[in-house]
């Protein structure tokens, strides 16, 4: 992969975990894979009062837990610390961006940045709005001289009315070829793996459709509780969270036709094309095929686990949902009638991201099987990341019993293959101004469009459901009932790829 041109990497918020954990551990890691410009530079920007030296060193020590270079030698991680800057404003003072123009046009100067600046936001989305319009305010969103982008975390909008407001006002400041909007989702190798699996392979893209699947499933689990963010998280929940974004994402992926050729532009058209056919949700989907819980305080194997309400910093009183089970459909030529289950939340047994495609049966039984769980592929987004297939096999001995079994393949078997991580790769990308992976303003307006009515229904209806489910479980039971169909059911996946069962460590 060759080399982006020199430029600047500005990073505001930058005395924030997301940068000690993530940003400069991945630029570092670009850095290692010889993928920087010999001419860059990466400029810290925050409230905080720190010197270039006290920057580094917490930088130092975030290179060393989290880059996938920690054990680096000394030399390789000074001398790339040595491109590493930091200036201290009042981010919500418009006079104090006067100090970021300047230090560029000093770092411009010694590094030869040609005036190419990459923006990222890592920082409250409060500041979403004041941030480009002081930028803007002292011309360092202007291209006359050099690229100017920026880089901005979810929560894109908080609901589809202040997603357009943002939205809008961006592209004031910014043209929407500037704006970046993260999913660090799709930097993930194996969410990319999911468009080569289905147009690289022959035996796939002709069954991929409603005349031989049967529905579609998708899961983001996550085993930990909220942690420390019960602030933030009581005010989006999963919905917001997940699902409006995440997972979204990946079912664009699933569902979405072949792209004329990989491109930004063409992947992006494809996918936007799957926004639009989402059908709309009717208040009978919305009371009976949308389920919301959360988890309720359980001992598992002798450990006790909080519940959401006695959580650092939630209401004590709230009903902001820890998971979301949906069926919804797609109303296009390929999908018509396929139902697709997504599923997201914590305290789950397990943490795991997957796809499983569920092709249909044969149209006879002719043989005795176990049960319906083959005629399944399963595609692992993390962890254990891999493709399974699962398909009938005829048990040895008298008569045609049928079992059963797995054909496998692991990225970890690619082990001779260096896997970035995905900040890594969509920091790369947006340096050489590559947008596939991010999402256009259109998508993001479509997909809270869909998720919109599920808000207004919870908000008007203060009775509608929420399922307590025990720390540990998969959820409330009642979204088993989701899935039509007998013998049908939810995936139980565990850690390892392979291996299903309600009982997997938490």
């Amino acid at each position: 992969m060759k080399k982006a041109i020199n430029q600047a990497l500005v990073i505001f918020g930058a005395s924030g975990d997301l940068t000690y954990r993530k940003l400069i551990p991945a630029v570092f890691d670009l850095y290692m894979n010889n993928l920087l410009p010999d001419g860059y530079a990466v400029l810290g920007v925050s409230r905080t009062k720190f010197t270039d030296a006290e920057f580094r060193k917490k930088m130092k020590e975030g290179i060393k837990k989290f880059s996938n270079f920690n054990d680096a030698k000394a030399e390789h991680i000074n001398k790339f610390l040595s491109k590493i800057f930091y200036q201290p404003i009042d981010t919500q003072k418009a006079e104090d961006y006067a100090l970021v123009k300047n230090k560029l046009s000093e770092l411009n100067k010694k590094f030869d940045l040609q005036k190419n600046y990459i923006f990222y936001l890592s920082t409250p989305p409060q500041l979403y709005s004041l941030i480009p319009k002081y930028l803007y305010g002292q011309g360092l969103t202007l291209q006359q001289k050099g690229f100017r982008r920026i880089i901005i975390e979810k929560p894109f909008g908080h609901d589809l009315q202040s997603a357009k407001e943002l939205n809008k006002l961006l592209l004031g400041f910014f043209e929407e070829e500037q704006i970046y909007r993260i999913d660090h989702y799709l930097g993930k190798e194996t969410v990319q793996n999911l468009m080569v699996t289905r147009f690289a392979n022959g035996i796939y893209e002709p069954l991929w459709n409603r005349n031989y699947v049967d529905h579609v499933e998708i899961t983001t689990a996550e085993n930990l509780g909220v942690e420390e963010r019960g602030g933030y998280y009581d005010n989006a929940g999963a919905l917001r969270d997940m699902v409006q974004n995440h997972l979204l994402q990946i079912v664009s992926l699933i569902a979405m036709e072949p792209p004329i050729k990989i491109s930004g532009e063409d992947i992006r058209y494809e996918k936007m094309k799957v926004f639009r056919a989402l059908r709309p949700l009717t208040e009978n989907d919305l009371k009976n095929n949308v389920i919301r819980g959360q988890y309720t305080a359980s001992t598992v194997r002798g450990k006790q686990y909080a519940g959401y309400r006695q959580e650092p910093e939630v209401d004590k009183d709230s009903r902001t949902e820890t998971y979301v089970a949906m069926k919804f459909f797609i109303d296009n030529w390929r999908w018509e009638g396929v139902p697709f289950y997504i599923r997201t939340g914590k305290r789950l047994p397990t943490r795991v991201s997957e796809v499983v495609i569920h092709f249909k049966p044969s149209p006879f039984a002719l043989f005795q099987s176990e049960g319906r769980n083959d005629n399944q592929l399963i595609l692992r987004i993390q962890p254990d990341e891999g493709i399974l297939l699962k398909t009938g096999m005829k048990v040895p001995g008298n008569g045609y019993e049928v079992k059963s079994v797995n054909m496998d393949f692991h990225y970890s078997d690619l082990n001779d293959h260096y896997i970035p991580d995905a900040y890594e790769r969509l920091i790369l990308d947006c340096m050489q101004g590559d947008n596939t992976l991010y999402m256009p303003g259109e998508a993001v307006l479509a997909t809270w469009k869909f998720v919109q009515p599920i808000l207004d229904y919870w908000e008007q209806n203060p009775d509608a459901p929420l399922y307590g489910y025990p720390a540990g479980s998969w959820g409330p039971e009642v979204a088993d009932e989701l899935i039509e169909g007998k013998e049908n059911t939810w995936r139980y996946p565990c850690k390892n790829l392979a291996d299903d069962g309600v009982y997997c460590e938490l």
